[in-house]
């Protein structure tokens, strides 16, 4: 097997990358998070690369790279392709540096990465579904308008920009067990694992992919899974790994795992509502690991790289909500019963004494599945937790009025 000299990035190159970004970048802390450890039984330590300028470690490779452009490259320009994040890195340092802009992103990017992307500078041109659709078409540009290409992964620039996570990981702990670090198209986890391994080889380094987009997995496994569909973490939906990228996480990864949407959700809402801190669903995936596998990391020391923190406001607290559903702490149900006058008062009431909060109430005479006389009343309540759901629903059963538990899905299906 080859040593990490014989293959294409060198914790030398690293180093070197540090020396270039300096002070341009931020050097994120790595701080310890017990609400986190207690979640999910591990020592966890996180890595905070939202607070870069753009939201993400993405400014790390696009700043090495676009410093080692002769000034004729520099006047032609450059041109890019990404799901957001390198887009804005490559967009922020290139307005930074005058060197002009156009950037090729897929045409469902969320609208605050296309936004900010636009107000660093960049030219912007949407077209195709997927990465790779996108870099046809940014190939294209390159070659009509003679700029130069930055790829988002597969450039040994751009992995030993990344890598100086790891470096800064490795000097702020030492004695970390597991590293847990996202991977789309293998950039970050290339630069932090040759970093890593060169400063402590005994690290355990364990990659974190999609489950809709489990290009590694089949690359490393052999195996054929699909690829493909809507997952919150586009900024790893990846098909195709990257021809410099895999011979690095081939030799230096202890394992690579998937996580489905649930998990991404879950550590989106987690560090929002337990750290107070954005991030998206890429950038999530290394706490959503710890959460799909807690047996595989508990009681170990663990860093996570919580890559990037720019999430659509919208997607956020959607999010947020159905993470509320999912712990019975807002609940939907249906009352059918007689109609009469102040019905719906009494019932608004009566929740009010149970410590429910009414967030919303849909009121039908009309539907041919409720009696003549009768009325059909769907109500989206707020509660403390997953008990005091039952003991309202309880409460109102006693009371007559035989609840029965509903979802949006259902309630749109019926009309109600």
């Amino acid at each position: 097997m080859p040593t990490t000299t014989d293959v294409i990035l060198t914790l030398a190159d690293i180093e070197r990358a540090a020396g270039i970004l300096g002070n341009a970048v931020v050097r994120s802390p790595l701080l310890p998070s017990p609400s986190l450890s207690a979640l999910t039984g591990a020592d966890v330590y996180v890595k905070y690369e939202n607070m870069q300028a753009t939201g993400s470690f993405k400014e790390r490779g696009a700043l090495v790279k676009l410093s080692s452009l002769t000034p004729a490259e520099r006047r032609r320009g450059v041109i890019a392709m990404s799901a957001g994040n390198h887009a804005q890195a490559v967009a922020y340092h290139a307005k930074r540096l005058g060197i002009p802009a156009t950037i090729v992103m897929p045409e469902a990017t969320p609208l605050v990465k296309i936004e900010n992307t636009r107000a660093h500078g960049a030219h912007v041109v949407l077209d195709g579904e997927t990465l790779t659709e996108s870099a046809v078409r940014a190939e294209t540009i390159a070659i009509a308008e003679n700029l130069v290409f930055i790829h988002p992964y597969d450039d040994k620039a751009i992995m030993a920009g990344q890598g100086t996570v790891g470096l800064e990981i490795l000097t702020d702990n030492a004695d970390l067990d597991v590293l847990v670090i996202p991977i789309g198209g293998g950039g970050l986890f290339a630069g932090i694992a040759t970093a890593a391994k060169a400063l402590k080889p005994e690290i355990e380094l364990i990659g974190v992919e999609a489950a809709l987009y489990p290009s590694f997995s089949n690359a490393l496994t052999g195996r054929d899974a699909p690829i493909g569909g809507p997952t919150i973490a586009e900024g790893i939906a990846v098909k195709n790994v990257g021809k410099l990228t895999l011979p690095v996480v081939r030799q230096l990864a202890s394992d690579v795992v998937v996580v489905d949407e649930t998990a991404l959700e879950s550590a989106v809402n987690a560090y929002a509502t337990l750290q107070r801190s954005m991030a998206e669903g890429a950038g999530a995936a290394a706490l959503a690991a710890l959460i799909a596998y807690p047996e595989r990391f508990r009681g170990r020391k663990v860093g996570l790289v919580l890559s990037g923190g720019n999430i659509d406001a919208r997607l956020l607290a959607s999010v947020m909500v159905r993470a509320l559903e999912r712990a019975d702490r807002i609940v939907s149900f249906r009352v059918i019963t007689n109609d009469g006058p102040g019905l719906l008062g009494r019932i608004a009431s009566r929740l009010g004494e149970l410590g429910a909060n009414i967030l919303e109430v849909s009121h039908g005479r009309l539907f041919l599945d409720v009696p003549a006389k009768g009325v059909s009343i769907d109500l989206t309540i707020e509660t403390r937790d997953a008990e005091h759901s039952r003991r309202i629903l309880n409460a109102l059963a006693e009371d007559g009025l035989a609840p029965t538990r509903v979802d949006a899905r259902s309630r749109a299906e019926q009309g109600h």
